[in-house]
């Protein structure tokens, strides 16, 4: 049902300290909307500095989709504390808007243009845009207006020494890519768990579809709201950014030089598809980068991605051939509704366990059409996850097992994780989350699905979405700062917007030459 792991469990309760200086990072997106529900149509707030270069406020695909970064913490209640204060400081700052609360869209009206993210004339910034207008022309602007958080997870090198028997990362690189590898074939297997417990989109406002057919029996309230009784987050179903061709591409996670040339490979593979809608427009302006598959290698959709900080210039798969796996980024997450921040600390304690689960579990290869059959478990879950008596397979032809069963073994072996944790600080947050969340596979209204369904039913999403968003609002402007001031926002706002005029002094190329040297 689940891999024996029992051998490796073992081993980590005799080498607790092997998971000692565990990374984390947080990736949080939110919509700016004013005061009657709507997406904000005015740029991004200059207050906030240069959403090219400030190190923790940005913009995602458009001026209203604001993204809050973390740096690399450690300390599980400093990671949250720090995200907090980027929202404390830019609750104070948003005047009569407020941030969206949910993953799925607010009220869009069928006519409004969505104006994608600006960061400024230097050619790196121009080519940010112009590459948010080949995703806007490809899969409609709606699509990209979706919300998650992300969650960046590496293990300690002394895991890895200890685990692996690497002596340092340089020499270690490839052991270490391995493991990382190991652990994604796992999430791809068993991850559907993160949209059964913390799915909370089950329902999208009608405006989303914007008047489009949908193959889902959805019901609609009086709001207009639509939803599926069972479901645990729409935004990670076909609804959401998907790239249907993508799964041709036969990128696997079995090796780090077959996942890397396969990605090379997407980026240079033309589409027919793209090669229709042309480069530029009739009044000659571009409208995506190239007609390739995908324009950039950030196009490539995908729940979990292996990652490592690039230098400057540098492309993700670049970084990946230089030095291996740093850390792997979790994209599977839905905003958390109930939390002012997107996310709270039991969800990040849960993902600690299962991601050091995947690591330590047996994860046998997987060929192209082998992952393919994974989002089968996915898309169950997505769409009805909290279904009686629903399923899960293993494998492609595999026997079928109750969600319930599955759920709960697998708990069995996280809790043996979280002991292990919580011995090293002597504390027991670990296994209080394991001992709440494992109530959620008998009692599948606790998921947060569950929980968020009701009073969206009874209020809509636009009154629901509002209260919560006025509710953090004023709480998170009330509330003094802990880890940053508002001197070193102001700091930073200035650093970024100097960054940035440094960068677009130093071109010295045409746009057109530059980015034709980029994609070749």
């Amino acid at each position: 049902m689940i891999p024996d792991v029992s051998q490796a469990l073992s081993w980590l309760e005799a080498h607790p300290d092997a998971l000692k200086g565990i990374g984390r990072g947080i990736e949080r997106e939110t919509l700016r909307v004013t005061a009657d529900g709507h997406l904000a149509a005015d740029a991004h707030p200059a207050d906030f500095g240069s959403a090219l270069t400030h190190k923790w406020i940005t913009t995602d695909f458009a001026e209203a989709l604001l993204e809050f970064i973390t740096p690399v913490e450690r300390d599980v209640d400093h990671l949250l504390a720090y995200l907090r204060d980027i929202h404390r400081h830019a609750a104070r700052q948003l005047g009569e808007e407020r941030m969206w609360p949910m993953s799925m869209p607010c009220k869009i009206a069928e006519d409004q243009d969505i104006e994608l993210a600006q960061y400024g004339s230097s050619n790196i910034g121009r080519m940010k845009t112009l590459y948010r207008q080949g995703l806007k022309n490809r899969y409609g602007a709606l699509m990209q207006i979706i919300s998650g958080v992300h969650y960046n997870f590496s293990l300690p090198l002394t895991f890895w020494q200890q685990w692996a028997g690497v002596k340092d990362a340089e020499s270690g690189k490839d052991v270490i890519s391995a493991g990382y590898l190991r652990l994604i074939r796992n999430y791809y297997r068993f991850g559907w768990v993160i949209p059964y417990l913390f799915g909370a989109s089950p329902a999208i406002c009608g405006s989303f579809l914007q008047g489009k057919a949908s193959s889902l029996p959805f019901e609609r309230s009086a709001s207009g709201m639509l939803s599926l009784p069972y479901a645990t987050s729409l935004r990670l179903s076909d609804l959401g950014y998907t790239n249907k061709s993508q799964s041709n591409l036969g990128i696997t996670f079995n090796h780090l030089p077959e996942y890397i040339r396969a990605l090379k490979a997407a980026i240079k593979t033309p589409s027919a598809e793209f090669a229709e809608l042309g480069l530029t427009d009739a009044e000659g302006k571009p409208k995506q980068l190239n007609s390739n598959v995908l324009q950039i290698e950030n196009e490539l959709y995908a729940p979990i991605r292996p990652k490592r900080v690039t230098r400057s210039g540098e492309a993700p798969s670049d970084a990946l051939l230089r030095g291996g796996i740093e850390y792997i980024e979790v994209r599977s997450l839905d905003i958390n509704p109930f939390s002012a921040t997107g996310v709270d600390a039991d969800q990040i304690r849960f993902l600690d366990l299962f991601l050091i689960w995947c690591a330590l579990a047996d994860a046998p290869e997987m060929n192209n059409d082998e992952l393919q059959c994974t989002r089968h478990n996915w898309n169950r879950v997505i769409l009805a996850g909290r279904q009686p008596g629903q399923t899960i397979g293993m494998g492609c032809e595999g026997e079928q097992y109750p969600l319930v069963e599955v759920g709960e073994a697998l708990f069995r072996d996280l809790r043996r994780v979280a002991e292990t944790l919580d011995s090293q600080q002597g504390r027991q947050d670990y296994q209080v989350v394991c001992d709440r969340l494992v109530k959620s596979f008998s009692r599948p209204e606790l998921t947060l699905s569950g929980r968020f369904l009701q009073p969206l039913k009874q209020n809509g999403i636009l009154v629901t979405g509002m209260a919560l968003a006025e509710e953090y609002h004023q709480q998170l402007r009330q509330e003094p700062l802990e880890v940053l001031s508002e001197a070193k926002f102001a700091e930073e706002a200035a650093r970024s917007v100097r960054s940035q005029l440094e960068i677009e002094a130093a071109d010295t190329l045409s746009f057109e030459v530059w980015l034709e040297q980029q994609q070749n």
